[in-house]
């Protein structure tokens, strides 16, 4: 194999950490290790359009942290960069795309799987948020309490301002079982909550032992929490809708940090305003960011934040590093993580 030349694109919010600076010099220090690597270098991708994302490309041997979507995978761009024999996305998840296509072109395609802790802790986080609603009791200790004593000496000190459920003992259905699935499944079972699961092909081996796979309607149906970690395609397309939430039990909680496509969202805002879904924490939503104000985003009983279950200084991190190690992978001839 002749030396490669690689372009990294590096994208992602401007947060204070980790900066693009910091992002760099992980990427620099992992590359540096590979003699394999002539050279490279790292575009702060932002939005970039597939035309000006296959115009970065140019002539490179390898191109990290596309955003792999149908409209970058297109032939007619793959026959237009022949050097070009890998391609990695810097994300769990990807859009659909011609497999076979691209294999007849000897491309190998890789996402990055970094953050099965982060993003079911945020998933466990939202759900915490709902059953307890810590923020708003400490806002009232701290603050509230004392502006009601003003007027009135005897002020409940113990005043609850939102039901508290307990969540052990609880069934718990995690829809996909893939790495982040399986992490919410493990600390679901952490807190005593019963795992169920659905995974589209059942899964095997010892880390699934105590999770018991059942059909998508048993899940819908024995479910108090339902929590989506299943990526998104058109098969699945709007699959929590009208009539799987008709399934599920009277005063559901939902969860999804997954994407936003796999809840029919006008039908989500109604099941919470008749209080058959009890209330939803979501991560995600279908248009990102939002160009108007959606019913759900004024919905008493939604807790929802910015796509941000990946942001945390270390998530961003493992993910240049396991980004690089299934590059090296591919290139010593035994690669790991393959979409395609």
């Amino acid at each position: 194999m002749s030396k490669q030349n690689v372009v990294i694109f590096q994208g992602g919010p401007d947060v204070p950490e980790p900066s693009f600076t910091e992002l760099s010099a992980r990427w620099d220090a992992g590359l540096e290790k590979l003699p394999e690597v002539a050279g490279w270098r790292i575009i702060r991708a932002k939005r970039l359009t597939p035309e000006k994302i296959w115009e970065e490309i140019g002539d490179c041997d390898a191109a990290l942290g596309a955003w792999i979507t149908p409209q970058l995978m297109t032939e007619q761009q793959i026959q237009a960069h022949p050097k070009l024999k890998y391609l990695s996305s810097l994300a769990h998840g990807f859009g659909e795309f011609d497999a076979a296509m691209t294999r007849r072109y000897g491309l190998t395609i890789t996402n990055t799987v970094y953050g099965g802790q982060t993003i079911a802790e945020h998933a466990i986080a939202l759900l915490f948020q709902i059953c307890r609603n810590v923020a708003a009791h400490a806002e009232y200790t701290q603050y509230g309490y004392w502006e009601d004593r003003k007027s009135d000496p005897a002020a409940p000190y113990q005043k609850l301002l939102s039901r508290q459920i307990e969540l052990y003992g609880k069934t718990f259905g995690v829809i996909g079982l893939g790495h982040i699935g399986l992490s919410a499944a493990r600390m679901a079972a952490g807190l005593g909550m019963r795992v169920i699961a659905y995974n589209r092909s059942r899964k095997t081996g010892p880390e699934y032992a105590g999770i018991e796979q059942v059909s998508l309607d048993e899940l819908y149906a024995r479910s108090d929490v339902i929590s989506l970690h299943c990526p998104y395609s058109s098969e699945n397309d709007k699959m929590i809708n009208r009539d799987s939430i008709a399934k599920m039990k009277d005063g559901v909680i939902l969860i999804n940090t997954a994407r936003g496509g796999l809840i029919d969202e006008d039908d989500l805002y109604r099941a919470l305003m008749q209080r058959k879904i009890y209330m939803a924490g979501l991560d995600v939503l279908r248009k990102e960011p939002p160009e108007v104000k959606i019913p759900l985003m004024g919905c008493p009983y939604a807790v929802i934040t910015s796509h941000i279950a990946w942001l945390p200084k270390e998530s961003r991190l493992r993910s240049v590093d396991l980004a690089i190690e299934n590059y090296a992978a591919w290139l010593h001839g035994h690669p790991q993580s393959v979409i395609n």
